[in-house]
């Protein structure tokens, strides 16, 4: 499951553990009709059987609820299709009627989410062309979306998705444009690797991303790192992965917190802390095995918020 990580982690249970998996092709934002908080939000979604994959308030406070590749209620015919893609959907705190526009800090935070689904599932930057159609949209705009009609996200938001919201994911996708200036939003690290790297067995390798710093000093941070070994790794290999501070030329390592797991697939180490002045933050990745045979990493992705100390 992936969890946005500027996004306030409450997941629902059972729905979370229990509902199908989807590959997300498609973002649609809704209105809730009411002016909730997140929390208030989330006790609703705990009283019912429907739910959406985040919510926000007015305030800009994000809230997650289900992890972006297990199916959510919220959008009718796109929750999960025949051939398994779905949709992420985004409640948003309005007013009764659903007839106010986002504030602009809602608007900030639907920008900075619908270009991290892009970046994280590869949602293409474009509205959706039909009810099938990968991309973005908004409730009412296919019929396919909800059970018996419905006018939501309202005129007000429609025109905003259309002249504000939607232009903003494509600029901030494509780097055309920074984050608004708020001291508490953070700035989002994404990098990838997908150079297929040999791991002799038993031997500490450090991974580069882009280049093998993955934070520089005075910085705070919250990382993922994912990796993905071959189907061919021995079932009973020892995945370990760590991360550690140094120097700016690589020397000086700080203590160790090694995170350890089993066999082939996905793996993920995740580390949150203050970075220094004047050190850098690496990772490195060791796989053992019983047989001593080597392990084939076939990617690699860190990803996480970060802000200036």
């Amino acid at each position: 499951m992936a969890w946005c990580p500027f996004a306030r982690k409450m997941e629902l249970q059972p729905e979370s553990d229990g509902q199908p998996a989807i590959r997300p092709t498609q973002v649609i934002f809704h209105s809730i009709a009411a002016p909730w908080s997140v929390d208030r939000l989330f006790e609703y979604w705990k009283s019912t059987s429907l739910e959406s994959h985040f919510g926000l308030d007015y305030a800009g406070d994000l809230g997650q609820f289900i992890g972006t590749e297990t199916r959510a209620d919220a959008n009718a015919g796109a929750n999960r299709r025949p051939d398994g893609t779905g949709a992420v959907s985004i409640e948003t705190a309005s007013n009764t009627k659903a007839s106010d526009p986002w504030t602009d800090k809602q608007v900030e935070k639907l920008i900075a989410l619908g270009s991290w689904l892009h970046h994280r599932h590869g949602i293409p930057l474009r509205v959706c062309r039909s009810a099938s159609d990968p991309g973005y949209g908004y409730h009412r705009l296919y019929a396919d979306w909800s059970v018996s009609g419905t006018a939501c996200p309202g005129d007000a938001r429609v025109s905003q998705f259309r002249n504000v919201v939607f232009p903003g994911i494509v600029a901030r996708a494509t780097g055309q444009s920074p984050p608004l200036e708020d001291p508490d939003m953070p700035s989002m690290l994404n990098e990838s690797n997908a150079v297929d790297v040999l791991l002799r067995s038993g031997v500490w390798t450090g991974l580069a991303f882009t280049d093998a710093v993955v934070h520089s000093g005075p910085r705070r941070h919250s990382t993922l790192v994912h990796l993905l070994f071959s189907d061919s790794t021995h079932k009973e290999a020892r995945i370990e992965g760590r991360f550690y501070l140094t120097d700016t030329a690589g020397g000086n390592p700080s203590a160790y917190l090694t995170v350890t797991g089993k066999g082939p697939g996905g793996h993920q180490f995740q580390c949150s802390a203050d970075v220094p002045t004047g050190r850098h933050l690496r990772f490195e990745v060791r796989a053992t095995t019983p047989d001593g045979s080597s392990v084939r990493l076939l990617h690699r992705v860190v990803s996480g918020p970060y802000w200036a100390l």
